[in-house]
């Protein structure tokens, strides 16, 4: 089964601060990284890191070029299905326009996958299978994850 390209970024707050980004491979597995802050993200005030700090990120990230260039191997001038296209369009346009890079990817709601669904009804599931499996909504990992188990869900293929 060919999954769809799911995509999430973690921000350290609605300042679209891109903390760390998770995606689908069309296959299912799941690539997570944390991002190191950019020098010129440092200066800005009350710099916000979520769950981060600032040490974990430094030492443990991959540098947003990196983060971008593995990307673009995995999703090239494709579209990357979100669940809260908002915020991981406003952290994945800061990647892409602090380090001059043209975007290769446009990104959709995942629930535009499942037009038989009706309003709501996958942000329903989605916020149910979270609790199921005991994961959190706010991490990358965990929202790719839920995504892909509620995509084989819906296609009937568990």
């Amino acid at each position: 089964m060919d999954f769809p390209g799911f995509i999430t970024i973690e921000t350290g707050d609605e300042d679209a601060l891109p903390v760390a980004i998770s995606w689908a491979l069309p296959d299912g597995q799941i690539k997570h990284a944390l991002i190191q802050p950019d020098d010129d993200w440092l200066d800005e005030d009350l710099l916000k890191l979520g769950d981060y700090s600032l040490d974990e990120l430094r030492s443990l990230g991959l540098s947003p070029l990196d983060v971008l260039r593995e990307l673009e191997t995995d999703h090239f001038n494709v579209t990357l299905y979100t669940a809260g296209i908002g915020d991981d369009e406003a952290a994945l346009s800061r990647l892409f326009e602090d380090f001059a890079v043209t975007p290769f990817v446009e990104l959709a709601p995942a629930e535009t996958l499942y037009p038989d669904l009706g309003p709501g009804e996958w942000t329903r599931a989605r916020g149910e299978l979270f609790g199921d499996l005991g994961l959190e909504p706010m991490r990358a990992d965990h929202e790719v994850q839920v995504m892909l188990y509620l995509h084989q869900r819906l296609r009937g293929e568990e």
